[in-house]
């Protein structure tokens, strides 16, 4: 099988933190009501954020377009259900900065009618990789797996560089989150069915569906949907976090380490989550865009755990509200894992295309207790799996020593958290390293538009000194043009003076 080793690779560190996946893994997927009104956001994606192609007042269908993408690395945006446009305004996200930001407002009227006008594929299985992709930006496919990177882009593969084999992640190795287990065991078939495409779309000739050894379930229900499949083999996992990590998935599978800075196509291979599996299949077999996600709802300061399935643009209060309440004692809101997720500033924040899960986080599951001098005791570098130095990159980031992150790799971070994690002095490491990921972008930002003014200042300087040197040249030409208009005038006199006498005159 090529790439593919008989072999599993373990990764530089990892931690095993406690699962607690036990509070709902065993709940069936179910669906929410209907809210009476949902915000969806313009910016649900890495990349460029859509521009909004509806207006207040305007009544739309469920899975009709309403933002549009504006650049490739971006992806459009769509009605969850259908209703009116209550208008286009700022609301609260769930953004680890706390800040609002442009969603739309869509107030359901109750009938969730789908766009008439979308269709999928006539023959999706045979179809070429061109067709599958634009349905699948069509439907504002992202990365579901945490990165929401555009879909399209990545069953692009760069020419020169195959891709040999698609590896769908169901490692799912966050604490609490159970909804890929859960998609894998109801909807196997599903994922299966996208995995064939998206192999079809970038030519893929074998598909590993890996999974972590603590999913028996799904383990079992991936077996029995790939059969009569030869190219496709479910690939058990050790537990070990961060393995569901694009990188490190793919160092444990095929021994190759993805180049800093560069795309895992560099090593011939590619990550798919499953639950973009199935959002592919439902964009390719039926133009049906992304408009729900499957959000798994836990912590033992909830009262019913579960895995609901939510419109996009669902406020986070609803999915609290059908699963009972909060219980007393929820000392943190956080919207993902606890390792990679983001604390949730308001209630009110929609369910977006990269919300996976809502945990209600008593004080026996949050770590509060305040930050100490680093001790250097290097546990931090043990367990990193890009086998990074975070201690170094912290201190440089506290100092503002900007011009010196770039040496220590901290773009190279995946913020896993697992340094945080091990950490005895209780240092929130990631902040501080995510900190300096944005003050280097800032910087090369200043760098750059220093630069811009600088080509802009010559580039205004250069055409001056053009400017007046053609003016100098054209003044040059006119005092040359007088003098010899001078010269021609004064041989024209000259001769007129040195003409002979006439006979006449001399009588």
């Amino acid at each position: 099988m090529g790439i593919i080793q008989r072999t599993l690779k373990k990764f530089h560190g990892g931690v095993h933190p406690v699962e607690n996946k036990h509070l709902a893994k065993h709940c069936a997927i179910e669906e929410i009501p209907m809210p009476k009104r949902l915000y969806i956001p313009l910016q649900q994606h890495t990349g460029t954020p859509c521009e909004p192609c509806v207006a207040p007042g305007e009544k739309v269908y469920k899975g009709q377009l309403i933002g549009r993408s504006v650049s490739n690395v971006s992806a459009t945006v769509h009605a969850s259900t259908s209703g009116t446009i209550e208008g286009i305004t700022e609301h609260m996200v769930g953004h680890y900065s706390g800040l609002p930001d442009q969603c739309i407002a869509l107030v359901p009227d109750g009938l969730d009618e789908w766009d008439p006008t979308l269709k999928g594929l006539e023959n999706p299985f045979e179809a070429d990789s061109k067709s599958i992709r634009d349905k699948v930006r069509e439907g504002g496919v992202v990365g579901l797996g945490g990165a929401v990177y555009p879909t399209h882009i990545k069953l692009t593969p760069p020419r020169g560089k195959p891709v040999e084999v698609m590896l769908i992640n169901g490692v799912e190795c966050e604490p609490y989150i159970t909804n890929d287990s859960r998609m894998m065991e109801e909807r196997s078939i599903e994922v299966v069915e996208g995995a064939q495409l998206m192999m079809r779309a970038i030519q893929a000739t074998h598909c590993l569906i890996c999974i972590e050894a603590n999913k028996p379930g799904a383990i079992k229900a991936m077996e029995k949907a790939i059969q009569g499949l030869p190219n496709f083999v479910v690939q058990v996992l050790p537990v070990l976090y961060p393995q569901g990590a694009k990188n490190q998935l793919i160092e444990a599978i095929t021994h190759r380490q993805v180049p800093s800075g560069g795309r895992s196509t560099d090593t011939g291979a590619t990550v798919q989550n499953v639950g973009t599996s199935i959002a592919v299949r439902d964009a390719v077999l039926h133009g049906r865009p992304l408009i729900r996600r499957i959000v798994t709802v836990s912590g033992r300061g909830i009262k019913r755990p579960a895995n609901l399935d939510v419109p996009i643009g669902t406020p986070i209060q609803e999915l609290i509200d059908h699963c009972g309440g909060l219980k007393p004692g929820v000392k943190q809101m956080i919207m993902n894992g606890p390792m990679m997720g983001t604390a949730v500033h308001d209630l009110a924040s929609p369910v977006v295309k990269a919300t996976a899960a809502v945990l209600a986080l008593t004080a026996e599951e949050i770590v509060d207790k305040p930050e100490q001098a680093c001790i250097r005791c290097g546990n931090c570098l043990e367990v990193c799996p890009v086998e990074l130095t975070p201690c170094e990159i912290v201190w440089r980031a506290k100092n503002d020593l900007v011009d010196q992150l770039p040496e220590v790799h901290v773009k190279d971070c995946i913020e896993c958290g697992s340094c945080a994690y091990v950490c005895p002095s209780h240092i929130p490491l990631v902040h501080y390293i995510r900190y300096g990921k944005m003050a280097v972008s800032a910087q090369r930002s200043e760098k750059e538009k220093a630069e811009l003014t600088r080509q802009r200042s010559q580039a205004k300087l250069a055409r001056v000194e053009a400017e007046k040197a053609e003016k100098e040249r054209k003044k040059e030409e006119m005092r040359l043009a007088a003098e010899a208009r001078k010269k021609a005038a004064a041989a024209k006199s000259a001769d007129e003076t040195a003409k002979p006498a006439t006979v006449e005159s001399v009588a």
